[in-house]
């Protein structure tokens, strides 16, 4: 039986008419949607004033994971600029460090901040704490070289998108875990939380096409997973599954009503206020999956937009400057 939905916003319903849409992912489709060309960051820097370096850093494992760094050019700062920490969506199974980029670019203009970009590896081809493990080490270095990188070591904000937005959440658990480095804030954007897709809105979007769908996460979960049954999956991996979410930083969650994560980005969010810590939560009335990523210009994408920035700015303000 097919569950009933909620309606799709009436411009992103006309917008996602002229979409290819999937129902599900295999092997061989995963292998044809690599060979698309890389995002683009050239026409995104543009008209901006940025200084932009590429750097790498080492993994646990001795691997080298690419850095990008986009920070403000010609200013004279009187105090170190907030830095956002961003992790790219795509399933955990594909997409780079520029996929989604313009959002984070969005706060260098407003905030002044230095946006950093990480290059993790993407599952199959790792499994595991991998992914997870390659951002932390980005965010050890970020913190280890906040003076020469011109950043507030108080002000890094974790973020990230879909599969991103869950990294963000595993690297917020880890650096909870191992007590370094401190994290001010978690920007969680329709994020990939729950590995067990057991949530009513799972259910709602299985078996008929759309930009993420049931038979789509999945897939992106077994490649993550590799085998490993529920008892060897930790929260670091599915944070969904985290024992414990006391002592996290401040979190901004949303997400779409019309899509597979709403439902797990909202208990996660129930699950930070039960454990006395503090989240804002936004579930945006017919949005799907990523909508204000794929169609900035709709203006449900433009009040998520805004409504983010508006988080941010309080929580990168200090009420004394207010």
């Amino acid at each position: 039986m097919t569950l009933a939905r909620p309606d799709l916003d009436p411009e992103l319903r006309a917008l996602l008419a002229d979409m290819p849409l999937m129902t599900r992912l295999s092997p061989d489709v995963l292998a044809q949607l690599r060979l698309l060309p890389p995002t683009p960051v050239e026409p995104l820097l543009e008209g901006r004033s940025v200084d932009r370096r590429e750097v790498t850093v080492p993994g646990a494992d001795g691997a080298r994971i690419p850095l990008s760094i986009f920070s403000p050019a010609g200013t004279e700062r009187s105090t170190a600029a907030p830095c956002v920490y961003w992790m790219h969506g795509g399933g955990m199974i594909m997409g780079d460090r520029f996929s989604q980029i313009d959002i984070p670019l969005e706060w260098l203009d407003l905030f002044g901040a230095v946006v950093i970009s990480v290059d993790y590896r993407l599952a199959p081809e790792a499994t595991g704490t991998t992914l997870v493990e390659d951002c932390y080490q980005g965010l050890l270095w970020i913190s280890e070289h906040a003076d020469d990188l011109g950043i507030d070591p108080a002000r890094i904000i974790v973020a990230g998108a879909s599969a991103g937005g869950g990294l963000a959440a595993g690297v917020a658990l880890m650096a909870r875990d191992l007590g370094t480095p401190a994290v001010a804030a978690q920007m969680l954007i329709c994020p990939m939380l729950d590995h067990r897709n057991i949530t009513t809105s799972s259910r709602q979007y299985s078996g008929t096409p759309g930009v993420w769908t049931r038979e789509m996460n999945e897939f992106g979960w077994r490649s993550v997973l590799g085998g490993r049954t529920d008892e060897q999956v930790s929260g670091y991996i599915s944070p969904a599954v985290a024992d414990d979410l006391s002592g996290l930083p401040t979190t901004y969650i949303d997400a779409g009503s019309a899509e597979v994560f709403r439902d797990e980005d909202i208990a996660y969010a129930g699950r930070i206020w039960a454990a006395g810590g503090q989240a804002e939560l936004h579930v945006w009335a017919g949005g799907f999956h990523g909508f204000d990523a794929l169609y900035p210009q709709a203006r449900i994408s433009a009040g998520a937009r805004r409504t983010r920035d508006d988080w941010l700015r309080r929580v990168l303000t200090p009420a004394s400057a207010v």
